[in-house]
This record gives structure tokens, C-alpha cells and sequence, in this order.
């Protein structure tokens, strides 16, 4: 229980591999992974991280290996943190950027398709707004935590103010 069966910086060093791993390909499937879940994105998530325990511990179950492999994934996180919010560059290429979906009624089809929202989720997204339909949106946006926020045409500034 006690008793480690590899040394310590090896837990680190598989956490770091892991966790850059994870970041990337989290990063790389798109922002629904960080937003609402799906029933599916949930149990996606749920393997992933079943599937890369053991590559993470190497098999080794001790409280310290345990303790090691967490440590190191928070301290990453944090730092990862620390550096995104004191870097724009990082931030955008980490985090990425808002994506117009709907700009003065109109779909951008392009930038839904690319964000694999189908138009029923996108529409009922726009209904959890209060939009009864495209021609009350002047901007509807997925922000880069996977948050759809709309600016409905009734709320925006008019010229002049």
C-alpha cells in the first residue's frame, strides 16, 4: 500500500504525458467536450480517463503513486492556468476563440459545421435564450467553453449611443 514500484518522477513524468495528451486531443474534438455534455460525451470522458489510469500509474496501486499522479495533474493545471490567463497568444491557442453561429438572423453554416452542432442544437440552444426564432438573434456565439450566448437584436445598442 505504502510501497512504490517505480520511482516517483516516473508518476510525473506519465502524468505530464498524459495530461498534455488529454489537453490536446480535448482541445483538438472541439468545445462541446467542455460545455453541456451530451449523454455520449459523458461516457466518452468517463473511459477516457479509465483508459489512461494505467498508462498515468503504471500499474503500480500505492497511496504515494496515487498521491504523485494527482499532484502532478493539478500542478499542471494550475500552471496551465497561471499561463493562459498571463498570455493572450497561449490563451487563444489553448482555449480558442468565440465562434460566430448566427449573425443577424442568418446561420453561419460554415462555423456550425465546423463546431458539429446540428441545427436542432443549435436552434434549441437559441430557445434556451429566450429566441423564438433567427430573426430575434443578432449574434449568436459558442464561446470558448463550450456556452452558446446569444445577443438578441431587442438588446443591441443602436447607432449613435
Amino acid at each position: 500500500m505504502w510501497h512504490l514500484s517505480m520511482p516517483w518522477w516516473d508518476f510525473a513524468a506519465r502524468g505530464a504525458i498524459i495530461y498534455a495528451f488529454l489537453t490536446v486531443v480535448l482541445r483538438v474534438t472541439g468545445k462541446r467536450q467542455m460545455g453541456h455534455l451530451a449523454p455520449f460525451d459523458l461516457i466518452l470522458l468517463l473511459v477516457l480517463s479509465n483508459t489512461v489510469q494505467n498508462a498515468m500509474n503504471g500499474g503500480d496501486t500505492s497511496v504515494p503513486g496515487g498521491i504523485i499522479s494527482a499532484c502532478t495533474v493539478i500542478s499542471l493545471n494550475y500552471i496551465v492556468s497561471w499561463l493562459t490567463f498571463h498570455s493572450k497568444p497561449l490563451s487563444r491557442l489553448i482555449e480558442g476563440r468565440a465562434v460566430v453561429l448566427v449573425r443577424d438572423g442568418k446561420i453561419n453554416e460554415l462555423a456550425r459545421r465546423h463546431a458539429m452542432l446540428t441545427r436542432e442544437e443549435l436552434m434549441a440552444a437559441l430557445r434556451a435564450q429566450d429566441c423564438a426564432g433567427l430573426e430575434s438573434v443578432h449574434y449568436a456565439l459558442l464561446e470558448n467553453t463550450g456556452e452558446i450566448t446569444v445577443v438578441h437584436r431587442s438588446t443591441r445598442p443602436k447607432e449613435g449611443e
